[in-house]
């Protein structure tokens, strides 16, 4: 059975100037999420139709310096930049062992929680951010038993999310081993490497990346 996309991560190096540039390119608002302890972030989101979400992640200036880099690569950006993506995993350690009997290791699940502006706890498990090939390959994430983020949340449409890499063959074989999605999904070979997010905002399609 082929795993969904659970959200896709435009990154930055400030939270507000993302939130203002997806509001100018999709007409919606985003609705503050919350920050991520011992990691340096926080973020806001914005549905993407169904159980999808956008996430915009960015250093957080109220967080003591993490020591070591911050996920998502948002301390090397200068502006909003698709940066990575998940697939929805219910039952996160059998999805983990089907890609490791196929030669892809996602890394063991660990569990992560945040509170949302209103006090709720979210708590989930997912494999590690840090994937392979610039962000390309997605983590897996499990939410069990918490209300999934995207609900109650303004919504864009995501038509797709594109890839851009010299690499193709060994990216559309990693997704396999994931079973990510075909549908939404466009690969194509060329240089620089680049990920960019096709969204339906109701008027028109905008490009982000």
């Amino acid at each position: 059975m082929r795993a969904q996309i659970d959200h896709v991560i435009l990154g930055g190096p400030d939270l507000s100037e993302l939130e203002e540039y997806a509001e100018s390119h999709l007409g919606v608002t985003p609705q503050p999420g919350g920050a991520h302890p011992g990691l340096g972030t926080r973020n806001s989101l914005v549905g993407l139709g169904g159980r999808r979400y956008l996430e915009l992640v960015a250093p957080d200036p109220d967080q003591p310096d993490p020591g070591r880099p911050r996920p998502f690569r948002v301390d090397e950006l200068r502006e909003p930049t698709p940066v990575g993506w998940a697939l929805q995993a219910s039952g996160l350690d059998d999805q983990v062992a089907h890609a490791r009997g196929r030669g892809v290791d996602p890394g063991d699940p660990r569990a992560m929680s945040r509170h949302t502006p209103d006090g709720t706890e979210l708590s989930w498990q997912l494999t590690s951010v840090d994937t392979d090939m610039q962000g390309m390959v997605p983590f897996l994430i499990d939410w069990g038993d918490t209300a999934h983020p995207s609900v109650g949340l303004p919504a864009v449409k995501l038509v797709s999310v594109r890839f851009r890499h010299p690499e193709v063959a060994r990216l559309r074989s990693t997704l396999e081993a994931l079973q990510a999605p075909r549908g939404p999904i466009q690969l194509r070979v060329g240089e620089p490497s680049r990920m960019s997010l096709v969204i339906d905002t109701g008027d028109q399609e905008v490009i982000l990346g």
